[in-house]
């Protein structure tokens, strides 16, 4: 099976990697590599049109300016949300940060969305940390309880969430924040039920959809949540930039964390007056050439069509999973069944520690994430720290999970276990 994309548009895929084997790219859950058209955005935007955004009435400006609209509309098209709704920030952890200090500011401010004790935020075990630190953080300063839904620890389905655990969700539930897509199991989470059981007792749902986006067609305002955050990095697009859409009245409502320039109305040496969203949440000068980035990766993946590459990813997944179920010593943390997953699958080896997995697949060219992949807790449910971890982009190929196969079996003969 060749790759979903023309392998040419990659020109980083074509290097090789150590002693000059052939680099086999399986670590792009962390971060995708960025096709020419949207390098060539970059540069021909630095080249021909870099101004100031929103700071001048001259020809750099207005193209500038003009340029990082085109990209919002185009991000947002991408995800189904109104341009007018989607915000920009440096990355999805930004994005969260934002809505979780945001509703802190609300308590202090007695606004309605504030917190108090005795409230109660949920999420759920398979939280990426930025999806669960700013929350215990907003716990344990305004005195709200921290719950959260559990995974299926046992079985093909382990490291999906539990639905018997919704009972966690009570009339004093104001926020649930969930991933749409563990990146350590690659496990789809069933968004739309476990909106429904928020909204029916009120509470705000924040979507982590930094592992969806890129794989699948995601349309945000129809899945009911309030909020989602997701990055352009893992997309095919610049690092350094991210998105966060809300609901127009949720946005609103929420008071800005960081202020500056840009976003106000009205400065007086006593009081301040905030512009509307998202020009509110956008302090300071913007990344503008990684905006302009974004949004050119959002074309390359619509071009190409996200069920394209949702069909093609499965497909190799599939051999992927089927491959490691026949080698020693390899263990899947995550399901080994293949509905409602994307191709994120972390795995351990008996008896030799997940760095060393990393180096001995690195030796043969195959690049895979190894760590906690900043998610502990999940890890701890298949009873360890970390994991190696191969996940797998539109630019992955049959020979690439075969070499993955390959190498694999080589890491407990390496170290003689």
């Amino acid at each position: 099976m060749t790759s979903a994309v023309p392998l040419a548009d990659f020109p980083l895929l074509a290097r090789t990697g150590r002693g000059g084997s052939r680099l086999v790219y399986l670590d792009s859950a962390a971060t995708s590599q960025r096709p020419r058209a949207v390098l060539q955005a970059e540069r021909d935007f630095l080249f021909h049109s870099y101004g100031p955004v929103g700071r001048g009435s001259h020809i750099l400006a207005e193209e500038a300016s003009t340029a990082v609209e085109d990209a919002r509309d185009k991000v947002a098209g991408f995800v189904g949300v109104p341009s007018s709704e989607l915000i920009w920030t440096k990355n999805a952890t930004e994005a969260i940060n934002i809505v979780s200090y945001g509703l802190l500011n609300a308590g202090l401010d007695g606004g309605e969305l504030g917190l108090k004790e005795g409230d109660t935020i949920v999420v759920t075990r398979a939280e990426h940390h930025a999806n669960l630190v700013p929350w215990q953080l907003l716990a344990a300063r305004t005195g709200a309880k921290l719950a959260w839904l559990d995974v299926i620890s046992e079985g093909p389905d382990a490291g999906r969430i539990d639905l018997d655990t919704l009972s966690v969700i009570t009339e004093r539930t104001k926020v649930v924040a969930i991933t749409h897509v563990s990146n350590v199991t690659g496990a789809i989470t069933p968004v739309e039920e476990i909106a429904r059981a928020a909204k029916a007792v009120g509470a705000l749902v924040v979507l982590d959809a930094c592992q969806s986006v890129p794989h699948f067609g995601v349309d945000l305002d129809a899945l009911g949540v309030d909020a989602a955050a997701f990055s352009a990095h893992k997309m095919l697009g610049p690092t350094g930039i991210g998105g966060l859409w809300m609901r127009g009245e949720l946005a609103e409502k929420l008071p800005p964390v960081i202020t500056g320039g840009s976003m106000v109305e009205i400065v007086t040496m006593e009081n301040t007056t905030y512009a509307a969203p998202p020009a509110k949440f956008e302090p300071g000068t913007q990344p503008v050439s990684q905006i302009v980035g974004f949004g050119a990766a959002c074309d390359y993946l619509q071009a190409v069509g996200m069920e394209t590459i949702a069909a093609h990813e499965h497909a190799l997944t599939e051999r992927m999973i089927r491959g490691m179920a026949d080698v020693d010593g390899v263990r899947i943390l995550g399901p080994t069944t293949l509905e409602n997953r994307v191709g994120a699958v972390a795995f351990d080896v008996a008896d030799v520690h997940p760095h060393d997995v990393g180096q001995v697949l690195d030796a043969s060219g195959v690049l895979v994430r190894v760590g906690h992949h900043c998610a502990q807790p999940i890890h701890r449910v298949f009873d360890t720290f970390s994991s190696s971890r191969a996940s797998i982009g539109p630019y992955n190929t049959t020979d690439d999970v075969d070499a993955f196969l390959e190498a694999l079996p080589r890491v407990r003969s390496y170290f003689g276990v």
